[in-house]
């Protein structure tokens, strides 16, 4: 070891027994394949110069390490690369410096690297890690490499804590176990984030993945990813027809007051969720929302205050009424795939809106509008003045229903006409067998019961009828409701008009 040290070259303990070599199986590697900590770290810290024309470098495979591998606030110069070892006892690396460090399909019992800080990448790709990796304040220069790992828990039922993590390009962990929860509270990745077919377990907390304040600087990728021989883990969309695993959840995602700089992709994903568990992204800021994975049986889906640009989603992804909250949450454009009705979009604000709120129904019309879809955001304010009415009492409740039955509150004008003519008609043959005397003789026009009907009618307009005839009894009683209903019925229509002739 100590001269494939000085030559760069593998130092490889393997036995080509695929079965006996697994780092994770059961089979016992004895001394023959064994190295004290305490030389790999002497290596790393302090080891020979490297021979004339080569570079010193500690590449190992297939070699069972013994004791704590402990290089804590130390410089590692050479390039590190360990590949299908065993490490009896954690890996200690809090406040050291590597250039590059990978660690692939390994077994380990915890990795400690709090403010760990890499020039280059870290990689722990294939790797099962029995007790939990600590990444907290670690500054990774720029990949970090999580592709198919297993984690497992640690004490406070943690699989990873990266909380004040700093990557400098992608994190990738896609197809990654995590048992227990991911804490990236305040993480900043420099590129993307993609967990693409990744398996997020947490049974005993309330979060699966726990990252408020998170800033991606282009996409989170909770979607699916490519199973193949090998697996695809290339950052990118799986191709048609290609056997996909989906990102799946099983426990809360937490990603509050979170920065994305091109996207949140939840395309495909799916989760389950506990009553008390949310799908929370209270005040997250992002041009794109793909919302398109199942809709959660269960627990909520949470948007209030989010600011999205882009909305893209399908009526089959949120939950029904009681599992969406979203007061305050803004979006420019909806852009929905597949069949997603103007029934459907209402179903879905009502799901939002287990008391009255008009803010979401507001909302949605001032998008529908913004649009071109001026009759649909006249429907979505009209089913908020119903749905505002079973909040109020008997008396307004009935008024409410005349006013529905009669104009529908004034967002269908044509009503209102039909209502004119109809109440025109009837009034002409009505008058036209009421008495009528002049109120001043010889200084009238002719007798016309369909004018006289129509003056009372229109407010404002003079047909020249009205004021020169007289009604007694109940006539005046029918003409004075004729007039107001004018009044009411007439500004409906107009009201009608101006908001068509502002759209044009």
């Amino acid at each position: 070891m100590w001269q494939a040290f000085r030559n760069g070259s593998v130092y490889d303990l393997r036995s080509g027994d695929g079965a006996a070599d697994d780092p994770h199986g059961g089979h016992p590697w004895g001394p023959e394949r064994s190295v004290r900590a305490r030389i790999v770290c002497w290596l790393l810290l302090g080891g020979p110069p490297a021979l004339a024309g080569r570079v010193s470098s500690l590449k190992l495979a297939g070699v069972q390490i013994t004791d704590v591998l402990d290089l804590a606030g130390g410089t590692i110069v050479p390039y590190t690369e360990m590949k299908h070892c065993r490490f009896e006892k954690e890996i200690l690396l809090p406040e050291s410096r590597f250039a590059t460090l990978r660690l692939v399909d390994c077994s380990i019992p915890r990795i400690e690297a709090a403010r760990l800080h890499t020039e280059g990448d870290l990689h722990l790709p294939r790797c099962r890690v029995h007790n939990g990796i600590r990444l907290t304040d670690a500054q990774i220069g720029t990949d970090l490499l999580l592709n198919q790992a297993v984690v497992y828990r640690d004490r406070r039922s943690r699989s990873i804590t990266g909380d004040g993590l700093t990557v400098g390009q992608d994190l990738q962990a896609e197809m990654m176990e995590s048992h227990g929860e991911l804490s990236l509270r305040g993480a900043k990745v420099g590129v993307s984030l993609s967990l693409r077919g990744s398996r997020l377990i947490n049974q005993y907390g309330r979060y699966a993945l726990n990252a408020p304040q998170l800033t991606v600087e282009r996409t989170l990728y909770l979607t699916p990813a490519a199973v193949g021989n090998p697996p695809q883990t290339s950052g990118t969309t799986p191709a048609r027809g290609t056997r996909v695993q989906r990102f799946e959840c099983e426990g809360g995602i937490r990603l509050d007051d979170g920065r994305f700089g091109d996207a949140i992709d939840f395309a495909a994903a799916r989760f389950r969720l506990q009553n008390d568990q949310e799908i929370s992204l209270r005040r997250v800021q992002t041009p794109e929302l793909r919302f398109l994975g199942e809709a959660p049986q269960r627990g909520k889906v949470v948007l209030s205050g989010a600011k999205v640009v882009n909305l893209i989603d399908r009526a089959t992804s949120w939950p029904g009424p009681g599992g969406l909250q979203m007061g305050g949450f803004t979006y420019e454009n909806l852009v929905p795939l597949g069949s997603f009705t103007l029934d459907q979009r209402l179903a879905w604000v009502s799901a939002a809106t287990a008391e009255y709120n008009p803010e979401p129904y507001e909302k949605l019309a001032a998008v529908l509008r913004n649009g071109g879809e001026d009759a649909d955001a006249r429907e979505v304010l009209l089913a908020k003045q119903r749905r505002r009415r079973e909040t109020l009492p008997m008396a307004a409740k009935l008024w409410g229903f005349a006013q529905d039955w009669t104009v529908a509150y004034g967002y269908r004008p044509g009503r209102a006409a039909v209502w004119m003519a109809v109440l025109w008609a009837v009034s002409a043959v009505a008058f036209s067998h009421a008495d009528h005397p002049a109120i001043k003789p010889g200084e009238h026009p002719n007798w016309n019961p369909a004018l006289f009907a129509l003056d009372l009618l229109l407010p404002v307009i003079n047909l020249g009828q009205d004021s020169y005839w007289q009604l007694r009894g109940g006539w005046q009683w029918f003409s004075t409701a004729l007039i107001l209903l004018g009044w009411v019925l007439a500004t409906t229509v107009a009201a009608g008009a101006t908001r068509l002739l502002r759209r044009s």
